[in-house]
């Protein structure tokens, strides 16, 4: 298997050879192209730098990736209502599937070491199924129905990724139809009023998709709309979605939500700071501090031995299995929590010196002690991430311990108090903040998961109470620390999307 790095088969194959592993540390000459730059260092942050395909953990998870695109590729047969039969246009996220499948087949193409690196046939495939989402189905001429976040969300993130990774294999007016579907599906307005579906994570998500759209399309003033309209995500807030001051994070505006879309906005905001750094785009909000805090006073006090406790997880506690074209990877604390230690990982790539060697202190930590499933070796994270985390975990920085005292996040009715060898959390509700939030087909029964429940766990065990299938068989009725009533409820009793409040 060849060790050959990205960066010398993209210019083999024509995508240039100007990538930037530390993008904060390099300065571009003033004859560079800009837009190009930022290109190659989006494809850096999203298919990773540094690491040897050769070697494990990486030559086992490029032969999954190899294996899943040949699969796809030999299955893909593009009708009017479908990419891949069975992943109808219809059915929710059946476009966004479709996506995902493309990028995988991208990612097969474009690593070092997938058996299928530079494979003409494979990227002939992926080009002719880009082709096909985009005219029958994700195209300006289009009225999105269904599930908005797919259209808005979920389809145009990975649109982008595919499209800066092929950027140089793709005829123009495909290039040309990425960015009008982004355009359309992501207007302009939804970066305006911080309001709506355009808040917290949503609205990082939103602006990564227009970032990358202005960067293809070589449209600045696009990247400068999405940078600025970051802005509104970094103050405090005292109501709604967003962080607040005493740490807590709420989404949908009563759901405490730390472990899940909390994720999804740090690791969000550390891409685009790491791909703007250095550029005339660069995010330059005094705001920012106030995410980069966030590490240390948000999110490291409710991470447990690498696992992210329950009650920040909102709805996703009842999704188990993530069943999709990826191999079955168990969703659980664990999970959770990796997806977040992999975000700070991220993150330190724009912190300050001394920030990342407290972050690196805290990551080496949390891997050590994660007994339960393997930081380095977690079947969720993608390479890129892992070559971060295994850089970090080189580190001579010491790890840190697993820190004593009590944290009260008052406005997400979550306490933590954590004592020598052990940790407890207790999950509340009230005016403000929702007793469970289902939606989705998720956490039916969830009903009771934020009346006075107490989750505990002790340094001598395993941690993974709530790991191996706690959600699917514990009563609902009687969950620890709680004192509620036996009357039958209906699932969805109360309402959905946090709608049960006192």
């Amino acid at each position: 298997m060849s060790s050959w790095s990205r960066r010398a088969f993209l210019a083999l194959t024509g995508a240039g050879a100007l990538g930037l592993a530390r993008p904060a540390a390099v300065e571009q000459p003033a004859s560079a192209d800009e837009f190009e730059a930022l290109r190659l260092r989006w494809t850096d942050l999203q298919l990773g730098t540094g690491y040897d395909p050769a070697a494990e953990p990486y030559a086992s998870r490029l032969a999954e990736t190899a294996e899943l695109a040949s699969g796809f590729q030999r299955s893909m047969a593009p009708a009017a209502t479908h990419l891949w039969p069975g992943i109808g246009f219809d059915p929710p996220a059946g476009i966004t599937r479709s996506y995902s499948r493309l990028w995988t087949m991208a990612q097969a193409y474009a690593r070092p070491g997938t058996d299928l690196t530079g494979d003409t046939a494979l990227l002939a495939d992926a080009v002719r199924g880009l082709g096909h989402l985009s005219t029958t189905v994700y195209r300006p001429s289009a009225t999105p129905y269904g599930n908005w976040w797919e259209w808005r969300i979920g389809s145009p993130r990975l649109l982008m990724d595919i499209t800066a990774v092929l950027h140089d294999h793709l005829p123009e007016e495909l290039r040309a139809a990425a960015c009008a579907a982004v355009d359309h599906f992501v207007p302009d307005a939804l970066l305006g009023p911080y309001a709506g579906v355009s808040t917290g994570a949503n609205r990082v998500d939103l602006c990564r998709s227009v970032v990358l759209r202005g960067i293809l399309g070589r449209a600045p003033a696009k990247i400068a709309l999405a940078r600025d309209a970051l802005s509104p995500v970094f103050p405090y807030v005292t109501e709604g979605d967003g962080l607040y001051a005493d740490g807590s994070f709420v989404q949908h505006t009563w759901v405490a939500y730390s472990g899940t879309y909390g994720q999804v906005l740090l690791d969000g905001l550390g891409r685009l700071f790491s791909l703007l750094a250095g550029s005339a785009w660069a995010v330059t909000d005094p705001g920012r501090r106030t995410v980069l805090d966030s590490v240390e006073h948000a999110y490291a006090p409710l991470i447990y031995n690498g696992l992210m406790m329950d009650c920040v997880n909102g709805r996703a506690i009842s999704r188990g299995y993530l069943m999709s074209d990826e191999l079955p990877v168990l969703r659980g604390d664990h999970f959770h929590g990796q997806g977040l230690i992999a975000a700070v990982a991220l993150l330190a790539g724009g912190a300050s010196t001394a920030e990342r060697e407290r972050w690196t202190g805290l990551v080496k930590g949390w891997i050590e002690r994660d007994t339960v499933s393997p930081v380095l070796t977690a079947p969720q994270l993608d390479v890129a991430d892992l070559a971060r985390l295994h850089t970090l975990a080189a580190s001579e920085v010491p790890a840190l311990p697993e820190p004593v005292g009590h944290r009260l996040f008052a406005s997400m009715d979550r306490a933590v108090h954590r004592g020598p060898g052990w940790a407890a959390a207790l999950s509340m509700a009230s005016e403000r903040i929702a007793h469970y939030e289902c939606g989705n087909g998720e956490n039916p029964r969830g009903w009771h998961t934020g009346a006075g429940m107490l989750s505990w766990w002790c340094a001598d065990r395993n941690n993974d109470q709530y790991t191996d299938w706690f959600w699917p068989t514990v009563d609902p009725y009687r969950l620890p620390g709680t004192t509620v009533s036996t009357k039958r409820l209906a699932d969805r009793a109360g309402g959905e999307w946090g709608a049960p409040k006192r």
